[in-house]
């Protein structure tokens, strides 16, 4: 039966069962009413079913033609897909999903320099808080917070980020040790890795601390704190700009214990050889961070 039904026909019938107008059909077809009209007749025998019910002003679909727009659909959003991930593999587009506060925090800032070195890359940039799985081929890589949650990925370690205590200026003032903290509002990255507990026991405190505020984002976290909401604890990293402008200090930095991990990962399917812009910029992104760029590891 499939090779009995011409392509076209199926076309305007999704056009048509979407828009529930021949008339609106036609004009997203650039083809006439009445063409339409013709083309869903003649479906409509070779399947020998009815798709719409018509009347003089409208067309509904019938039951039959429900269940077959059901499938229909999602067979053209497939091709859709599929035709933009060929599309994409344009040799000069690069599309990195990344973690965001990452992202924000960190990567955009530094964008511009990557692309006025790199003048022929496309950039596509998406931030989001579930990993890509790569099955949909939407994205060349991920960077990661964490490590990956699925397998069969070139994982590249992104450096050590240190974490410790950050806050304004004003709220420094109050802070000369550590103990000092637990009369403060503290500021909790819900997401994180390193929570406050374990800079606490990390530093010979037991003492349960006070939770000022939650976010389940270190960008959000690292403006609360710069607005002097509490103290965060966060990566200086992430938090580098507010440091740099004073926005954000780090009172404690040289009086007591940092914890020092990986935070990131820049991540990439293992079956797939990365091409040119992904080659560019895993070296520019391991150049920025101070490291070295090196062999992919799994």
């Amino acid at each position: 039966m499939l090779q009995m039904v011409p392509l076209s026909l199926l076309r305007v019938f999704d056009a048509a069962a979407r828009a529930g107008s021949f008339r609106a059909a036609a004009a997203a077809l650039n083809l006439t009413p009445s063409a339409v009209s013709h083309a869903v007749k003649k479906l409509e025998h070779t399947l020998g079913i009815a798709l719409f019910e018509r009347d003089t002003r409208q067309v509904r679909l019938t039951y039959e033609g429900e269940v077959l727009m059901r499938h229909v659909g999602r067979a053209f959003d497939d091709l859709r897909r599929g035709m933009d991930a060929v599309s994409a593999r344009a040799p000069k587009l690069l599309r990195i999903h990344c973690a965001p506060s990452f992202a924000a925090q960190w990567l955009t800032p530094r964008l511009n320099g990557f692309l006025r070195r790199n003048p022929g890359i496309d950039v596509r940039l998406a931030a989001g808080v579930d990993y890509t799985r790569f099955s949909a081929d939407d994205f060349d890589a991920d960077i990661v917070y964490g490590q990956p949650r699925i397998g069969g990925l070139v994982v590249v370690p992104l450096g050590q980020e240190r974490i410790t205590p950050m806050c304004s200026p004003e709220t420094a003032n109050r802070i000369e040790t550590a103990a000092d903290l637990l009369d403060l509002p503290l500021i909790q990255s819900d997401s994180k890795q390193v929570q406050w507990a374990d800079w606490f026991s990390a530093n010979g405190i037991d003492a349960l601390p006070r939770i000022g505020g939650r976010f389940d984002r270190s960008f959000l976290a690292i403006s609360a704190a710069a607005e002097g909401m509490g103290v965060a604890l966060e990566s200086t990293r992430l938090a580098e700009k507010e440091l740099a402008s004073g926005r954000l200090v780090a009172p404690l930095a040289e009086r007591s214990k940092s914890i020092d991990y990986v935070g990131h990962n820049l991540v990439y399917p293992r079956n797939i050889r990365p091409r040119h812009p992904l080659r560019v910029f895993s070296d520019w992104l391991l150049t920025e961070l101070g490291l070295e760029p090196q062999a992919e590891t799994a």
